[in-house]
C-alpha cells in the first residue's frame, strides 16, 4: 500500500510539474510580446526579425547552414579552449559539455502522441470548415471568405511571404504593448466597428436570396 501511494504521489507530482511548466511556457510568450522583460523580448525580437530579414536575403537552405555553422564553431571553440585550459593547469574536469551530453533530450511517446492527436483535431476542424465554406454550406460565410481571398490578391501583389513575415513580427511585438497602454478606448472602437460589420451583415442576409439564416444558439 505504501508503495502504490507513493507511486500515485509521484506520478501527481510529475502530472503536477508538467501542467505548471506548460503554464509557465504560456505566460512567458504573453509576457515576451507585452515587454514584461525589456532585455529577454528585445533578443526575441531582434533574433526573429534578424532571422527572417535573412530569410528574404538568403534562402532556406543557406540560412540553415550558416547558423548550423557559427554554432559549431562557437562549440569547437569553447571545446578547444577548455582543452588547452585543463591541459595547463592539469585539471581533471572532463568534456566540458557532459551534462549536456548526458542529458536526454529524446521525445517521450506520450507527448508525441499527445501532440499528434492534438494536431490532428485542429487539421480535422480546418477540414470541416473548409468543407463548409467551399461547398457553400452558408452563402454569406463563402461570399466573406471570397472577399478575403480577393483582397489576399493585392497584398500578395504588393508583398511577399517573408515580408508578410517580418511585418507580422514587427506588429507582434508592437501591438500588445499599445493596446494594454490604450485598451478603453481601442475597445470602444472596435465595439463600433464589430456592431456596423454585424449590421452590414444581417442586411446582407435578409436581401440575398437563398442565404441561410443561421440560428444563433448560447
Amino acid at each position: 500500500m505504501d508503495t502504490q501511494s507513493s507511486q500515485i504521489s509521484s506520478s501527481q507530482g510529475l502530472t503536477d510539474g508538467q501542467n505548471s511548466a506548460a503554464k509557465e511556457s504560456k505566460l512567458s510568450v504573453n509576457d515576451l510580446i507585452h515587454w514584461r522583460d525589456p532585455k529577454k523580448s528585445g533578443v526575441v525580437f531582434g533574433l526573429s526579425l534578424l532571422l527572417l530579414l535573412s530569410l528574404a536575403a538568403f534562402s532556406v537552405i543557406s540560412v540553415i547552414s550558416y547558423m548550423l555553422l557559427a554554432l559549431l564553431c562557437v562549440t569547437i571553440t569553447f571545446r578547444i579552449y577548455k582543452s588547452v585550459v585543463q591541459a595547463v593547469q592539469k585539471s581533471t574536469e572532463g568534456h566540458p559539455f557532459r551534462e549536456l551530453i548526458e542529458k536526454d533530450v529524446t521525445i517521450p511517446p506520450e507527448t508525441f502522441r499527445k501532440h499528434v492527436d492534438t494536431s490532428l483535431t485542429h487539421i480535422n476542424r480546418a477540414l470541416k470548415q473548409m468543407s463548409r465554406l467551399f461547398l457553400v454550406e452558408d452563402l454569406v460565410d463563402s461570399l466573406k471568405l471570397a472577399v478575403v481571398m480577393w483582397m489576399l490578391t493585392y497584398v500578395g501583389a504588393v508583398f511577399n511571404g517573408i515580408t508578410i513575415l517580418i511585418l507580422a513580427d514587427i506588429l507582434l511585438f508592437a501591438v500588445p504593448p499599445v493596446y494594454e497602454k490604450n485598451k478603453t478606448q481601442i475597445d470602444h472602437y472596435i465595439d463600433l466597428v464589430r456592431t456596423q460589420v454585424n449590421n452590414t451583415i444581417a442586411k446582407l442576409q435578409e436581401k440575398l436570396p437563398g442565404a441561410m439564416k443561421r440560428t444563433k444558439t448560447e
